[in-house]
């Protein structure tokens, strides 16, 4: 059997902006994968992690690279090379999850069940993501998402009047649940005083506000709210080193190079006592797909990659009353 692998970038452009602490897009480039075996068809979609320096170019040129040694085998098989010839990252993923679903077309089953989930994926409640903003911008797409039915906003952060931004955000969406995003940018600030500050209007936790390498500051830090690993956990192995400093892990399956790492973190994670999170990037409903499935077990879900996009693939998820559903 030979495997039929292709890979191609699409662009598409944003729902207005997306703006993080490191910047802000318009569009975005996705690498999406499909691989054949002449009758059955896998597909798999990938958004560079560019903060590591990718790009939609460089991860296409990265499965180019690695097709012949992966067509001569098996979908399983190649699936297993997979993890050790490629480093984890968004190309890693999109031929992960194309194999996956192959392999899932051959047996003529459904992805859930060829993860041995015990039960089918049910409708989850997920995050909808307030871009980084003025206070005004913020309050004012707070209540816009609010009034859409999304019951838990993201909030992205910067370091800089965050404060101000969580209450015109909280003042705008009274009633929603809140957790915010500082995306490394919290180095110069006392986090336990913001944690205390965030907490007394209604933060429910906190997502990566030191730069990965500086964890073990958080050792010292006593933060009344719950701190999730962001771009500081991208594989399994990372958690022995987090445990203790973080209360949890925000899973990606651009970072961890695809529903199998995914799955292999999820596990570590959880048998470490830690919270788990499942976030994605901005991406079309075929990268969430798989990432929906881990999500299934998490404590929260950020899924909402999709629904910042102007459009989506035909078939996509639903969002509505600030869940996330299978078309």
């Amino acid at each position: 059997m030979t495997l039929h692998i292709k890979a191609t970038v699409e662009r598409w452009p944003v729902d207005g902006h997306f703006t993080i602490a490191r910047g802000a897009k318009t569009c975005v480039d996705l690498l999406v994968v499909a691989v054949s075996d002449g009758t059955h068809i896998g597909h798999g979609e990938g958004t560079a992690i560019y903060y590591g320096g990718e790009t939609a170019e460089t991860c296409l040129g990265q499965v180019e690279r690695v097709t012949d040694e992966l067509a001569g085998h098996p979908a399983p098989i190649a699936r297993v090379i997979l993890q050790s010839i490629l480093q984890p990252g968004a190309a890693r993923n999109a031929l992960d999850c194309a194999l996956w679903d192959l392999e899932a077309a051959q047996a003529g089953t459904a992805l859930w069940e060829m993860i041995g989930m015990p039960l089918p994926p049910v409708s989850l409640q997920t995050a909808f993501t307030i871009s980084l903003g003025t206070s005004d911008a913020m309050h004012a797409d707070a209540q816009a998402a609010a009034a859409n039915g999304y019951g838990l906003l993201k909030l992205k952060l910067n370091g800089e009047a965050d404060r101000d931004r969580v209450a015109a955000v909280r003042a705008g969406a009274p009633n929603v649940q809140i957790i915010v995003d500082a995306n490394e940018s919290w180095g110069g600030i006392d986090i336990a005083a913001a944690a205390e500050f965030l907490k007394s209007l209604g933060v429910a936790m906190i997502e990566q506000p030191l730069p990965a390498g500086q964890d073990a500051a958080l050792a010292h830090i006593a933060s009344p709210l719950p701190i999730f690993a962001d771009e500081s956990c991208h594989i399994a192995a990372d958690v022995p080193r987090l445990r203790g400093l973080y209360q949890g892990v925000n899973i990606k399956l651009d970072k961890a190079g695809g529903l199998t790492e995914a799955l292999a973190l999820s596990k570590a994670a959880q048998s470490a006592k830690m919270d788990v999170m499942v976030g994605c990037m901005l991406s079309t409903s075929l990268a969430i797909q798989p990432a929906f499935l881990v999500a299934q077990t998490a404590s929260w879900v950020d899924l909402d990659g999709p629904a910042l996009l102007q459009n989506d693939r035909p078939g996509g998820f639903r969002f509505a009353n600030g869940c996330l559903s299978p078309a």
